[in-house]
């Protein structure tokens, strides 16, 4: 198996409540919970991390796409949220994401674009069959690297 990041993403929580440290490659930021929900609000939520993966990997695949056709649309803008209900015991998710194109653009080229959007990577890895495998340490040194896991 052969994992997508060659350094895993690591966070760490101390005794600030709610508060986590989220280490990847090149640095860290903070992520915590609204203070309605008893957190300090000192940066983005799980929620609003996760729509900010969708919404940065369509912007850049729709940048990529854009830029090899050579369009003039100088700046694109991308709006996520998220909502879910309880249909028949099971938690039903929604996500809405709506892309401006801030330029003019003809119909055929937001069709095409919209096509591209839709085939991000975080979109295709989203609509697809997901398994997490979630693996619980405790009191072993701490390890740089992931645990190493079998194939399925």
């Amino acid at each position: 198996m052969q994992y997508k990041m060659d350094k895993p993403v690591r966070g760490t929580i101390g005794e600030v409540k709610y508060r986590c440290v989220i280490e990847w490659r090149n640095g860290s930021f903070i992520a915590d919970e609204p203070e309605k929900s008893g957190g300090q609000d000192s940066g983005p939520d799980p929620f609003t991390l996760f729509l900010s993966s969708l919404a940065s990997c369509t912007l850049a695949t729709l940048r990529m796409y854009i830029d090899r056709k050579g369009w003039d649309i100088p700046n694109i803008s991308v709006n996520c949220n998220l909502s879910q209900k309880i249909t028949d015991g099971t938690l039903i998710s929604f996500i809405d994401r709506d892309v401006y194109f801030h330029a003019d653009t003809t119909q055929e080229q937001r069709e095409r674009l919209l096509q591209i959007a839709k085939a991000c990577p975080i979109s295709k890895m989203l609509e697809s069959t997901m398994v997490i495998r979630t693996e619980a340490n405790g009191g072993e040194e701490f390890m740089e690297e992931m645990i190493l896991r079998a194939d399925y």
